[in-house]
């Protein structure tokens, strides 16, 4: 792809759009059939991938623009049904290419489980024999994992901490770090730490109670940093990884908790002026994955990857932080400036007025009309466009 500026692109018509993504990306005939196709996702593997499946529920996929990440141009596919979102992304990601656009990294994907262990007669003797049996418990992960082994991942570590409860047991927690490679690795991390479980009774000399992957995937972090020239300045994470199959409540469960590492809930992003150049960074857990069933199962999720270009879970892992960047600087330039409400506004009206009924040029024209009179709701809109319809 030469380039992620496309201009005039939420001008054209949702056909012409398609066109011009396709002649960017090199779209072929039966990708962009796969994106205009009314049902992705056909009931009988929606009924394999979820219980008790009646139906399926579709949310818009749109395209944020202008992002460039370490040098490359990357167009980001976004599920989503909030308004501005992309919007903002997109306009952020301009203001970025000024200074370069974002540089972004992210860690190898080790993942956290964790085996709780209770009722252990000497805790501190406990973790001491765990600590010796490290090399064992190693080998015996690596066993039990041969195909991430084959790939270069598998085990990494194996630690120990002692946890005190609220009802005054001390518990031992045994954390096992296992590398999943390009998959999220859900699966693999419990299927592992159920396995070890007995071992790890057996040296401890206690009772395994919850044997768990860690939503805070603190080892496997994902980095971004911007510098944007004062000259240039005049939640899009979630969407993301919709987009791609990727497991959002799990992100956003890591992210909050990885807020609160220090005790109190804090900031994941740092913004500061150096030398008229607004520098900002953020670094949070990003747990995702470009392999897997949802990978295989959704069609949409291949063409999302293919359209924005990744071939790793850790680039895909720093896009996302460059994204949740773009989305930050958007929110606090519109917060700092004419507030959040403006620009979105502006947007919803156009839900508004489709709910109210109106179509095609009358839904356009209805939208006008309701930011004209700064009252952008339903019983308004319903009221406006009574008026605009021909009396008979």
């Amino acid at each position: 792809m030469s380039t992620s500026r496309i201009p005039s692109f939420y001008q054209l018509s949702v056909e012409e759009r398609r066109r011009r993504l396709a002649e960017v990306l090199d779209l072929s005939a039966a990708e962009v059939e796969t994106l205009t196709a009314a049902d992705a996702l056909p009931l009988d593997v929606a009924d394999i991938m979820i219980e008790n499946a009646v139906g399926t529920f579709a949310l818009p996929f749109g395209v944020a623009l202008n992002f460039q990440v370490n040098g490359r141009d990357h167009v980001i596919p976004m599920v989503v049904e909030e308004p501005s979102v992309v919007a903002a992304a997109s306009y952020a990601a301009l203001i970025a290419r000024a200074g370069g656009g974002f540089v972004a990294e992210a860690d190898p994907g080790a993942m956290i489980g964790q085996i709780q262990l209770v009722k252990v007669p000497d805790p501190g003797a406990a973790v001491e024999r765990l600590g010796a049996a490290r090399a064992r418990l190693l080998a015996a992960a690596e066993e039990a994992t041969p195909g991430l082994c084959r790939r270069g991942a598998g085990p990494r570590d194996v630690e120990v901490r002692l946890v005190r409860s609220p009802r005054g047991e001390t518990m031992v927690v045994v954390h096992v770090l296992l590398d999943t490679g390009d998959a999220m690795g859900a699966n693999a991390v419990n299927s592992l730490v159920e396995t070890l479980s007995p071992m790890v009774e057996e040296i401890a000399g206690g009772t395994a109670c919850l044997r768990i992957l860690s939503n805070l995937a603190d080892r496997r972090l994902a980095r971004a940093a911007v510098r944007i020239p004062f000259s240039a300045l005049d939640r899009g994470i979630d969407a993301l990884a919709v987009a791609t199959g990727n497991d959002w409540r799990a992100i956003e469960a890591g992210a909050h908790a990885y807020a609160c590492r220090d005790g109190a809930y804090g900031s994941l992003s740092r913004w500061a002026i150096e030398n008229r150049v607004l520098v900002g960074s953020l670094e949070l857990p990003m747990a995702v994955s470009t392999v897997g069933p949802m990978v295989q199962s959704h069609p949409r999720v291949p063409l999302a990857l293919r359209i924005l270009g990744v071939s790793s879970a850790r680039e895909l892992a720093g896009i996302m932080a460059a994204v949740g960047l773009a989305s930050n600087l958007a929110a606090m330039r519109a917060l700092a400036t004419e507030g959040i409400q403006k620009g979105h506004m502006a947007l919803h009206a156009r839900g508004v007025s489709h709910a109210a009924g109106a179509r095609g040029e009358e839904a356009e024209e209805l939208r006008r009309r309701l930011l004209a009179a700064g009252e952008v709701k339903i019983d308004r809109a319903r009221e406006l466009l009574r008026a605009l319809e021909p009396r008979s």
